[in-house]
């Protein structure tokens, strides 16, 4: 009876942790979020980032449905697009001190950006800009032009040469880039967005365990398409949305094949998933405007197994290694390059192989901030490499460590991804990470089948 009592407490453990699905917020109350968070970003952060960068007018300017990347994280959230030009002015005054913030439009763009253009008396949009800055008399300005970050290079060619047409001479020689303070926006994390970052990667967490799962996964019938498009459809379902397609890929215990090898250039082909694949999720939500992106692994039992085979979940501590490698050398004012460095020195002296190629993660999957090794160069990324690492700042730990199985006579790949904060001093998984491959189905461990 009392074992009977235990098997029943575990498998209704494990089936209701994919019942109990973490709480997502209707639209509107999303809505009001992000505009609450938005004020909080101008008034909290904005002034000690402008200081920081000495940019006392910023200008970030689109036209419609052609969204500069920063315009799209200054807009409300009712606003999915820029309206005809619409053009933001940020101006300190002085240094620490609150940021003035104006709207160059024919509306109002959210609570803080309050238009100051009348097209009644002042037809020309571009003219009433150009007396505002004089009115301002700015030491700097800043545009959204860059060269080592498209997150930042958001100023259409045409509106650069307009903007640099009407501009009075006197103010010329004041025109910068605003690389850096643009990067130093989209990077930084304040603490309400710490705060609820947990549960959007826990949102994540759940989607990704229940598609590797016999929920979804049939061995013999399923293929790795099929979920593929269950993750698709399982994210409108709980009004979410994603910034990339998912990918689905298996390795396999045929020493013929070499899919530790496989360039990530190419998208795996569509298989049917069997008994004895280990499988591997690429996956990424979008929640209250910030982002993740997650690569776990799971194992189809075969016949006669309960657990994952204990080589593999050796294989994944190696992946798990070679994180606490990268993450221990995360220090603040360290560029990419030389967190990518020093992680590549201590694990070639571990006799570990593999690969970094982790990346900034907030507003955008793929953000603003300092590269750390990419795919296909595992040397020194001029420019986006050269950034240094600041605190409150968040990144996708990605990387993957080539392990040989005797077991399987050839290269197993564990390619892990998961989002992380780093606070200045060290860093902490949103969420925790994965350090036990998953079983597909997972009540038969409970069950001794």
């Amino acid at each position: 009876m009392k074992r009977l009592l235990l098997l029943f407490f575990v498998v209704f453990t494990a089936f209701t942790s994919f019942s109990q699905q973490p709480a997502v917020l209707t639209q509107r109350a999303q809505a009001e979020v992000i505009d609450l968070w938005l004020e909080d970003r101008i008034q909290n952060l904005l002034p000690t980032l402008m200081t920081e960068t000495g940019i006392d007018l910023w200008i970030v300017m689109s036209r419609e449905y052609n969204e500069d990347p920063v315009i799209r994280t200054l807009l409300p959230a009712t606003w999915h697009a820029a309206r005809r030009r619409t053009i933001l002015v940020m101006y300190q005054p002085a240094p620490n001190g609150p940021v003035e913030t104006y709207a160059i439009a024919r509306y109002d763009v959210g609570k803080s950006f309050k238009k100051v253009w009348d097209p009644e008396t002042q037809p020309d949009q571009w003219k009433a800009l150009m007396e505002l800055i004089s009115v301002k008399n700015p030491k700097k300005i800043g545009l959204n032009f860059a060269k080592d970050f498209g997150h930042a290079d958001g100023l259409t060619h045409f509106d650069h040469e307009e903007f640099m047409k009407n501009l009075p001479d006197k103010h010329k020689d004041k025109v910068v880039s605003a690389q850096t303070l643009a990067v130093r926006w989209l990077e930084t994390r304040t603490e309400a967005e710490m705060a609820a970052y947990k549960h959007i990667q826990e949102l994540a967490h759940y989607i990704i365990a229940e598609g590797l799962s016999d929920r979804v996964i049939t061995p013999g019938v399923t293929t790795t398409e099929d979920v593929v498009w269950f993750y698709r459809e399982k994210i409108v379902e709980m009004k979410l949305d994603t910034w990339f397609h998912p990918t689905v890929d298996i390795q396999r215990p045929d020493p013929g094949s070499d899919e530790a090898s496989r360039s990530f250039a190419v998208r795996p082909s569509e298989q049917v998933i069997m008994p004895g694949d280990l499988l591997h999720i690429d996956f990424g939500i979008t929640y209250l405007r910030l982002n993740t992106d997650t690569q776990e692994l799971a194992y189809v039992l075969k016949a006669g197994e309960t657990e994952v085979p204990q080589y593999l979940q050796n294989a994944l501590a190696v992946g798990n290694r070679l994180q606490d490698i990268l993450t221990s050398n995360y220090k603040t004012g360290r560029s990419g390059n030389e967190i990518l460095g020093e992680s590549r020195k201590q694990m070639e002296a571990e006799g570990i192989r593999g690969s970094i190629y982790t990346h900034p993660l907030g507003f955008y999957g793929h953000s603003a901030g300092p590269t750390i090794g990419m795919w296909d160069n595992q040397g020194n990324t001029p420019g986006a490499g050269d950034f240094p690492l600041h605190a409150n700042t968040g990144y996708a730990i990605e990387l993957n460590a080539v392990v040989f199985v005797k077991e399987w006579n050839k290269d197993v790949r564990v390619m892990l991804e998961e989002g992380a904060f780093f606070d200045g001093e060290k860093v902490t998984y949103y969420n925790g990470r994965q350090k036990s491959i998953l079983a597909i189905p997972r009540v038969s461990d409970y069950l001794g089948y």
